[in-house]
């Protein structure tokens, strides 16, 4: 056993965060630092600094939970919210107030971005409310300030600026509008108490968390999520979730490339489009577009520029290319994307990876899982295909499986570890 395994077990209870998930550096990081910040000689002195001060615990958790968020992130989902909002709407007369969590919340631009998407959709202010929680109170903070810098707004598509923020300096302070109808708390998803006196939300946001959990741990957080969500409410999840989500009394409400679901007993009518979909694509040309890593809400990452790179078919620019519209939801584009850099470049464990990811995010769990595999051979410590297809072998029900990838990974950032001690 490590001897970092106690803070671990920490991390394990408090945020419900699996290592295996993440690697075991970027907690050594964080206690790292955290030593040296408070001139700790060594873990064994910061451990008893930690198991006494609240206020210490919450700081090896902020140096472990870096956010990584923009405003309308799979932006598919919130016109999809705007649809079914709308319909909720209809369907009441107007008379009820409707109820959206988004949680967690990180620095508020998913909340904020569920309210100018309603707003958008035709919404006024007392039709609905959005409350956000987080289990920092440093994001909460940010949050409620509501000023972004640029690195918040990625895409080509951030009109919805001009519309609702005004620039200040190099910063950009959201509407006063916007801010009101969102309220911000500090909050667990692994409390079991939490918001237990509330009435269930008509529509909840949780994405990009299941993952970093292991299997005993997503069962806790999405019987807390169903508690949460209404009978004929949605639940919006991360694209690679989907799966988890199937065998515990949830199904997709069918709506391309929102990630919703709902209560399996109780459907949840989809206020489609005026065009069909799916509706067929011309193959894109290269386009440039920023560096854009896959979701991992726990690591620390460089900024991204906001800027389009210039013109270039170069292998990490096409990858660049495939992760931005994976992250935008264009499913389509992307996999064309992976198909023309596996023509050019030829077999690439990212590629795979993010080919395994789009099946995954269209139920297709034996494409997914055989391309998460291809990924694992060509690369076999890739840590975003050793999380992915062990969170999948658990929905399936392989719980030896999930736990034998974990295993792997563990015993892989241990090797690493003790390399870097030598």
């Amino acid at each position: 056993m490590s001897d970092d395994q106690r803070f671990y077990d920490f991390l394990k209870q408090r945020i419900g965060l699996d290592v295996a998930s993440v690697g075991l550096a970027i907690i050594e990081r964080a206690v790292r630092q955290r030593c040296l910040a408070l001139n700790m000689p060594d873990n064994d002195h910061y451990w008893q600094r930690l198991t006494c001060s609240h206020d210490e615990q919450q700081a090896l958790i902020e140096s472990v939970i870096v956010p990584e968020t923009w405003f309308f992130r799979y932006p598919e989902s919130f016109a999809t919210l705007g649809r079914l909002a709308r319909q909720r709407l209809a369907d009441t007369s107007g008379l009820h107030t409707l109820r959206i969590l988004s949680l967690p919340c990180s620095t508020g631009e998913e909340p904020y971005s569920i309210a100018m998407a309603l707003f958008d959709a035709g919404l006024v202010g007392h039709q609905f409310k959005v409350e956000a929680l987080d289990v920092s109170p440093l994001s909460v903070a940010r949050a409620r300030s509501a000023l972004y810098g640029k690195n918040s707004f990625r895409g080509q598509q951030i009109d919805f600026r001009e519309r609702y923020f005004t620039p200040v300096n190099d910063s950009y302070q959201l509407a006063e509008r916007v801010h009101e109808q969102v309220s911000f708390h500090v909050g667990n998803l692994l409390d079991p108490t939490l918001l237990s006196h509330h009435l269930p939300y008509d529509f909840v946001f949780c994405r990009n968390l299941l993952i970093y959990f292991d299997l005993k741990t997503q069962h806790q957080a999405l019987d807390i999520l169903k508690r949460l969500t209404r009978d004929d409410g949605a639940l919006f999840i991360g694209p690679a979730e989907g799966s988890l989500l199937g065998r515990l009394g949830m199904r997709s409400i069918g709506a391309p490339q929102s990630f919703a679901f709902c209560h399996s007993h109780e459907p949840v009518p989809v206020a489609r489009p005026a065009l069909a979909e799916p509706r067929p694509l011309p193959k894109p040309a290269p386009r440039p577009m920023p560096p854009v890593s896959a979701p991992r809400p726990f690591a620390p990452r460089a900024p991204i520029p906001v800027e389009p790179t210039p013109a270039a078919c170069t292998g990490a620019a096409l990858l660049a290319h495939i992760a931005a519209l994976a992250n935008e939801g264009k499913s389509s584009d992307a996999r064309q994307a992976c198909e023309q850099f596996l023509q050019q470049h030829g077999p690439h464990a990212q590629v795979f990876y993010w080919l395994g990811l789009l099946s995954d995010v269209e139920d297709q769990a034996a494409q997914a899982q055989s391309f998460y595999r291809k990924a694992l051979y060509l690369e076999p410590q890739h840590s975003e295909a050793l999380a992915h297809l062990a969170a999948l072998l658990a929905a399936q029900g392989d719980a030896a499986g999930a736990q034998r990838l974990q295993e792997r990974a563990a015993r892989h950032e241990r090797s690493v570890h003790s390399e870097r001690k030598q």
